[in-house]
């Protein structure tokens, strides 16, 4: 039984600022210890139910946050920010299950702590056809290009709402419950990894019964940007379309093709600056 994990950081239980997930300083290794604790809390529940193999693709940031020293269940660590696959890099049709751990909501949807859709400075909504989604969402379409269903997502309420169209059959983990954008009601730690242990050894055990991500195709990504000059960029994209003055759309039917263009889109809005 293999095991897949993207992980992020907004939605661990007791982060609440970017201190605590970018950047140096005590704060953000306070973050990278409670993200650490919870996926070896899910690789501990998985192990129970008889998984032999983890993969943990670092999706924060600068998407180096752990020590793999310290990581259970002798998994391997996906790591760098320079990745064609981005959150999902590393994930192949050899994977049973697939675990969202840390996620978050979407700028555009209701208060969720540090909520964003990839990158706060580029999109202001990402809709998988017409359908609101957080990063989650986006992600589905890889488990449904490689056959992967979806076992698992733990973050806040609106990481579950945005969540659940799309991936009815996750089991949903709340660590925390949302206030404004910059504050939260944060389970214990030690609560969190109980939760979380149990979630992950149920979802590995139900892994097969799991379907894979709702999402008909062909797919459409419509994607809102903050500004115009961030959707002309966009454009130039073989396969991207404007369809308004800040908005452009992506579809196909291979999800895998849709998510490295999504990708690129990512890359270019963002590193261009206007340089």
């Amino acid at each position: 039984m293999k095991v897949y994990i993207s992980f992020d950081m907004e939605g661990i239980s007791g982060i609440v600022d970017w201190d605590q997930c970018t950047g140096n300083g005590p704060a953000v290794a306070m973050g990278q210890e409670l993200t650490l604790a919870e996926i070896n809390a899910a690789i501990d529940g998985a192990l129970m139910a008889g998984a032999t193999e983890f993969v943990v693709n670092d999706a924060h940031y600068r998407m180096q946050n752990l020590d793999p020293r310290l990581l259970h269940g002798d998994a391997t660590y996906i790591s760098g920010a320079h990745k064609p696959g981005y959150m999902m890099e590393g994930l192949t049709s050899e994977f049973d299950v697939i675990f969202f751990i840390g996620y978050h909501g979407s700028i555009s949807g209701v208060p969720s702590v540090m909520s964003h859709s990839y990158s706060p400075s580029v999109f202001t909504e990402l809709r998988v056809n017409d359908i609101e989604v957080g990063e989650s969402g986006v992600n589905a379409l890889v488990a449904l290009g490689q056959r992967v269903p979806i076992g698992l997502i733990s973050g806040d309420r609106a990481t579950a709402l945005q969540a659940e169209p799309l991936m009815k059959q996750a089991i949903m983990v709340q660590v925390k419950e949302s206030i404004t954008r910059y504050a939260a009601s944060n389970l214990h730690p030690h609560l969190a990894h109980k939760r979380l242990s149990e979630a992950a050894e149920r979802a590995v055990e139900a892994a097969k019964s799991i379907d894979l991500p709702a999402i008909d195709l062909p797919a459409t990504i419509t994607m809102s940007f903050q500004t115009s000059d961030q959707a002309e960029l966009a454009s130039w994209i073989t396969g991207v379309e404007r369809a308004d003055l800040r908005s452009c759309t992506i579809t196909g039917s291979d999800p895998l093709a849709l998510y490295r263009s999504f990708v690129g889109v990512c890359y270019l809005t963002r590193q261009a600056q206007g340089r």
